[in-house]
């Protein structure tokens, strides 16, 4: 039996198939009914008012979105923040912007030209080499 504590509530439970316990669940569940009534009544609205006039907050809403359980189909304007910038978008985690640094930085990190602490090297600088010694007896 795995035993935690409810992030919402701090409630002992056992964690099976949920994150939080029944009754922070059921209450979730609610939420959702009404974020989803709200939103078929008023396709038009974006994240920022649905919270406001649900009282869901915004991060819960992007969860229900990215689960599927609220489509973007027919709500035009509901987007939700990227995870890394917060500029809005209505797919995947990231922003473009933030998808081309992500790449671009990837690479520079993983390019033979890339900067890379090499231990190795830095023995080499400032140590005298068997090499040396040789080059200099031939000398």
């Amino acid at each position: 039996m795995n035993l935690t504590y409810c992030p919402k509530c701090g409630k002992l439970f056992s964690k099976n198939f949920r994150d939080v316990c029944d009754s922070c669940y059921q209450q979730l569940e609610k939420d959702y009914e009404r974020c989803a009534e709200h939103l078929r009544k008023n396709k038009g609205m974006d994240i920022q008012q649905l919270s406001e006039e649900t009282e869901v907050s915004i991060k819960q809403i992007t969860k229900w979105v990215r689960e599927g359980r609220i489509s973007l189909m027919d709500a035009p304007n509901l987007s939700y923040p990227c995870e890394s910038c917060g500029t809005l978008i209505r797919e995947g985690h990231l922003c473009e912007a933030c998808k081309k640094r992500l790449v671009r930085d990837v690479r520079n990190a993983t390019s033979p030209g890339g900067a890379r602490y090499n231990p190795d090297e830095e023995r080499q600088k400032g140590t005298y080499q068997i090499g040396d010694r040789l080059r200099d007896r031939d000398n």
